[in-house]
């Protein structure tokens, strides 16, 4: 039996959300900004048509959007979010298994159906009439060879089917001129730095790779390339995994909405980021034992030399309490903080991440109150329910410098009772 897995990608997922509430938007260029209004992050296709690249600060872009009527808009991450997941929950009633590979894409596990590509066309049809989210989709025998599929399904219509490319209805003289003709760094796992290294191997395209010895490239480049070389042979090297992997590390750092030089805000600063990144950590039911803090003050202030300082802070024993994260987390803070410095970032990095059943335990250390488990267990079903940081400690509180510039960001129309559509 053939297998079939599919990559099913929304079409520029954070334009596609903001069109679907604002259907003016159609046709029109769209740029969505990061944190704090910074850099460009999404881009519709007439804004990718004007030249606009991936990352580029907003400031350097103004003519342009002046220009041609760019429609600039802040990160919308509830609506995203609450979008995603009708999305995922469509799909996942095509399939047995489901992998949601990110907020737009999820890789599904269609072998052993019948009419798979009128099938696609369903799926693709239904997601679209439930929640005016567009899709394309890939089919193949690996994940490799379906994100290729998916891509050829955008951006190459002459070969695909009106947003459904099948690797199976492609003849195989046909699919090697295709892959002459794409960049080896299109290849799914196959980075800047890679994709220059290969280059210098004599492999400058898809096609040179599929052709490359798994065995020669294994030993100069590691393990990785040669899988991705059999899986665009049609080999499966890597499974679907309906069940996302446990993070080793949780990274949460974020600019301020404006620059301080108060103590107060950054420990407040901190404190939310932990409170982030301890619900990350109690959702996959983890531990951590070793918390990274740092700190980043602005180059711009000549003032006072610029600062950059971190501090890693191994705990006594591993934990997911948020409450106790945040005490560690003053303690390093007064060993970080110079006084004076304008600070424009703080962030934290939970570290020696085991499982809950894993953990090594302390002979001499006493254990946690049971108390304190059920404590976190009912400030996340709060937080669940009424909204993130709907609840949290009073370190959160003390300021408001780390609230994110939104100047120009749409309704939350499907999380916020106060944000709703009017008709």
């Amino acid at each position: 039996m053939q297998r079939q897995i599919a990559l099913v990608d929304c079409n520029n997922f954070y334009a596609s959300c903001e069109r679907v509430f604002r259907p003016a938007l159609n046709q029109r260029p769209i740029v969505v900004l990061s944190n704090n209004d910074g850099c460009v992050v999404a881009r519709s296709n007439e804004s990718k048509a004007l030249g606009i690249p991936m990352g580029v600060p907003l400031f350097q872009i103004r003519d342009l959007i002046a220009q041609h009527g760019v429609v600039v808009l802040s990160s919308n991450y509830a609506l995203y979010g609450d979008l995603s997941r009708r999305v995922m929950s469509i799909l996942g009633r095509y399939s047995p298994l489901q992998e949601i590979y990110s907020i737009d894409e999820s890789f599904l596990d269609l072998t052993g159906f019948s009419r798979v590509t009128a099938y696609c066309h369903t799926l693709k049809n239904d997601i679209k009439q439930r929640t005016g989210i567009p899709v394309c989709v890939g089919l193949a025998p690996s994940k490799t060879l379906a994100k290729l599929c998916n891509m050829l399904a955008k951006k190459m219509q002459p070969w695909a089917k009106n947003g459904v490319f099948n690797f199976y209805e492609t003849e195989p003289q046909a699919w090697d001129a295709i892959l002459q003709k794409l960049p080896v760094g299109e290849v799914w796992g196959i980075g800047c730095r890679l994709a220059r290294k290969l280059e210098f191997d004599g492999i400058s395209t898809v096609y040179d790779l599929k052709k490359a010895s798994p065995a020669l490239l294994r030993r100069r480049h590691g393990i990785l390339v040669g899988q991705t070389i059999a899986e665009l042979n049609g080999e499966a090297c890597l499974e679907l995994e309906d069940l996302p992997a446990a993070r080793q590390h949780i990274l949460v750092s974020r600019s301020f909405g404006r620059k301080t030089c108060l103590f107060s805000e950054v420990q407040a600063a901190l404190a939310l980021h932990i409170s982030s990144a301890a619900t990350k950590l109690r959702q996959q039911q983890s531990l951590a034992s070793q918390l990274t803090l740092f700190v980043r003050s602005q180059p711009s202030d000549y003032s006072h030399p610029p600062v950059h300082r971190s501090v890693v802070l191994p705990l006594s024993a591993p934990t997911d309490d948020t409450l106790l994260l945040q005490k560690a987390a003053l303690a390093g803070l007064k060993t970080l903080f110079t006084e004076g410095a304008l600070y424009q970032k703080a962030g934290v990095m939970l570290a020696g991440v085991v499982g809950e059943s894993e953990q090594q335990l302390d002979l001499f250390a006493d254990s946690p109150p049971p108390q304190r488990a059920k404590l976190m267990a009912a400030l996340d079903l709060i937080n669940q329910h009424f909204g993130r940081h709907t609840l949290r400690s009073a370190a959160e509180l003390m300021s408001h410098a780390s609230n994110m510039n939104q100047q120009w960001r749409s309704p939350r129309y499907t999380t916020c009772w106060n944000e709703l559509l009017e008709v």
